[in-house]
């Protein structure tokens, strides 16, 4: 039994012994573990819910080109065509549009680079030429050539945008067939004619450009141009009808919102949506008087341009004109066709001769109710929104259209009156603000309302129009006279362009 005893003990002290070797000497089998050949994972291509995300760049460009260099180079494409959503097949051996195959972004894409994040710096022109220039010129002379200079990159940024839409947008959408033709048109219109006008311009200033870096004069050249700039009436009318479409696109069409949404996160949209760089164009037309102002405020007396500033001025300011008329009665018919009337009796004779629409936004009726109000010409109408499904998003008319020759208008000093709401029944030391009242010379006509805006810039902006359209003097509005200032609220909406 002793013996025993202490067979188990050396046994144990072997065992242990030999546990102890094994933990801090390596095997043969852990040696062979760098030498086996590595699992092969799975090369996998990005998910791709459309064409789109294979040739445009609708993804962040970086992440596209590090999948397709993962993917082209280890995955055998079958011979057999790519069955896409909207039903276009693209066979392997076919190849992309022209417009795609030259577009930088899709070569990155394809090389496996890197694209670099879109950014626009600013440009000063005296960056652009010697210093031995600048120090021959007065602090004047330079300033007039850096407002010359400021127009020129302007410009040349404008073509770039154009160019961007028209390719990147434009055929994108309508090549991959995620919108028909007749839709894009609507939403483009005729934005293809803007892009050759603004090259035109930028090469006639390279071309009066010295090679010392001084440009002389570009009166003429802009006297001679500016009429090119009445193909922005037919673009501009169009823009209410645009953004509807786009706007509706993107609620009910998950494609659209797939490619606007992949087309925002890339690099080249510098953060803007479609619809910003469809009102670049818009927004370049305002600045031109500002920018001819400048140049001409810096050219000396005597200078030859003087005298063709003084022309060009007033002829953009005339286009500018009649774009914000024709933009005006755009949005006037196209929210006459959007009313929907409960009963015929809303129909008032006046709905017919709108010309244009002056106001429109959110107001608060006396009970706290949101009323989405159009201000047109002739007549005031209060609606609500609702949406039918054969119709889409419509706005039914609130009460009885109130025509401009029957309205009475009164300004309500800040806590004169209380609204209605569920909220003001509790809250006694709240002071309302920012109320007015209009209402029917004619009691028998219709029902006045109470109405409350966003803030007082904006119930300047309603008083104004509303004593435009009525023809009443500052006098027939109580309690002060109303000075006309455009609004910057998001809730209503003055002139179209100015």
């Amino acid at each position: 039994m002793f013996a025993a005893f202490w067979l188990s003990v050396i046994s144990n002290k072997r065992k242990r012994k030999r546990r102890e070797s094994d933990s801090d000497c390596l095997s043969v089998c852990s040696l062979e573990v760098p030498f086996r050949e590595p699992a092969r994972r799975k090369k996998r291509l990005s998910r791709v819910a459309s064409f789109a995300n294979l040739l445009s760049p609708v993804r962040p460009v970086m992440k596209v080109g590090e999948a397709l260099q993962r993917s082209w180079s280890g995955v055998k494409i079958s011979s057999s065509p790519i069955s896409v959503d909207s039903g276009l097949s693209v066979s392997p051996s076919s190849s992309p549009p022209s417009s795609f195959k030259d577009d930088p972004l899709v070569q990155m894409c394809r090389n496996g680079r890197k694209a670099p994040t879109k950014q626009r710096q600013s440009k000063y022109w005296r960056e652009t030429i010697g210093k031995d220039v600048c120090s021959d010129l007065e602090d004047s002379e330079i300033r007039r050539q850096e407002a010359i200079f400021e127009l020129f990159t302007g410009e040349e940024d404008m073509v770039e945008d154009l160019h961007l839409i028209k390719s990147t947008y434009h055929d994108s959408l309508l090549h991959l067939n995620i919108l028909t033709n007749d839709e894009v048109q609507q939403i483009f219109g005729s934005l293809h004619t803007l892009e050759p006008l603004h090259h035109d311009l930028v090469t006639k200033l390279s071309q009066l450009r010295n090679e010392d870096g001084l440009t002389e004069s570009i009166g003429r050249i802009l006297v001679e141009w500016i009429p090119c700039l009445k193909a922005y009436i037919d673009y501009c009318a169009n823009q209410v009808y645009a953004k509807a479409l786009l706007d509706e696109k993107k609620i009910n069409d998950k494609r659209v919102e797939d490619f606007l949404k992949r087309c925002l996160e890339s690099p080249f949209s510098r953060k803007l949506d479609l619809w910003n760089f469809l009102d670049v164009p818009r927004n370049r037309l305002v600045k031109y008087p500002l920018l001819f102002r400048n140049i001409c405020k810096l050219t000396p007396q005597n200078h030859v341009d003087l005298e063709y500033f003084k022309k060009a001025i007033p002829m953009i300011e005339q286009i500018i004109s009649t774009v914000d008329i024709r933009m005006g009665e755009s949005e006037g018919q196209f929210f006459i066709n959007k009313l929907d009337y409960l009963d015929e009796q809303q129909k008032d004779p006046a709905l017919a001769k709108v010309n244009c629409l002056l106001c429109k936004g959110i107001l608060r009726n006396n009970r706290g109710t949101k009323l989405t109000a159009f201000l047109f010409d002739q007549v005031l109408v209060l609606t609500r929104p609702v949406t039918r499904n054969d119709r889409g998003r419509l706005y039914q008319v609130y009460r009885q259209p109130m025509p401009s020759e029957e309205i009475i208008i009164e300004d309500i000093k800040d806590g004169e009156v209380k609204m209605g709401s569920f909220r003001s029944a509790f809250s006694h030391n709240q002071s309302i603000k920012n109320v007015f009242r209009v209402s029917f010379r004619n009691p028998l006509d219709g029902q006045g309302h109470t109405l409350m805006t966003t803030d007082e810039h904006d119930k300047k902006q309603w008083l104004y129009h509303l004593k435009k359209i009525t023809s009443q003097s500052p006098d027939g509005i109580s309690s002060h006279s109303v000075l006309r200032s455009d609004s910057n609220g998001s809730d209503v909406v003055k002139k179209n362009v100015r």
